[in-house]
C-alpha cells in the first residue's frame, strides 16, 4: 500500500480512499485512484488536502468507486452552499444499531400523528400549538436522519439486483 498522507489523514475524501484501498489495492495511491476516478492526480491531492472543494460529479464518482455513498451526504451537508442549510449529515453505524435507531424513532409515530391531526384541524398553527408543532418537526427530523443513515448503509452493504 502507498504511504499515507498525514496532512490529509482526517479529510473525508482521503479517508474514503483509504477505506476503499482495504478492498481494492488500486486505491492505495492517488495516482491509480485518479485514473479510475478520471480526476487529475494533482486535483485529487488538493481535494484530499482540503485545498479545494470537489465538484459534485467528482464526489459522485468517489462515492461510487470507493463504495462510500455517505460521501455524497457529507459533501452536501458540509460543503454545498445550499445543502449546508438544508441537509443534515448522518452517521452510518452498524446495521443492528441503525435498525434500533429507526425503530426507536418510529415509536412515537402514533402520538405524532394524533398531535398533527389536532393541530391541523383548523388549517393553521396557533401560538399555543407552536411548541407541540416544533416537537413534531424535531421527531420527523430524527426519523428522516435515521432512515437516511439506514438507506446509506444498505447502499454500501447490500447489493440489490
Amino acid at each position: 500500500m502507498g504511504k499515507k498522507a498525514t496532512k490529509a489523514a482526517d479529510n473525508m475524501y482521503c479517508m474514503a480512499r483509504y477505506e476503499a484501498a482495504e478492498n481494492n489495492d488500486s486505491f492505495s495511491s492517488r495516482e491509480k485512484a485518479s485514473e479510475i476516478l478520471n480526476i487529475d492526480r494533482t486535483r485529487l491531492a488538493n481535494i484530499e488536502l482540503g485545498n479545494i472543494t470537489p465538484y459534485p460529479e467528482e464526489v459522485m464518482s468517489m462515492a461510487k468507486n470507493y463504495n462510500t455513498p455517505e460521501l455524497c451526504n457529507s459533501h452536501c451537508a458540509e460543503q454545498c452552499p445550499i445543502g449546508k442549510n438544508t441537509i443534515s449529515k448522518v452517521k452510518i453505524d452498524d446495521f443492528d444499531r441503525l435498525s434500533l435507531k429507526v425503530l426507536a424513532s418510529l415509536n412515537d409515530i402514533d402520538s405524532i400523528r394524533t398531535s398533527l391531526i389536532s393541530i391541523s384541524e383548523d388549517g393553521q398553527v396557533d401560538s399555543y400549538e407552536r411548541e407541540e408543532f416544533a416537537k413534531i418537526l424535531a421527531s420527523l427530523d430524527k426519523i428522516s436522519s435515521n432512515a437516511t443513515a439506514l438507506k446509506l448503509w444498505a447502499e454500501k452493504n447490500v447489493k440489490f439486483e
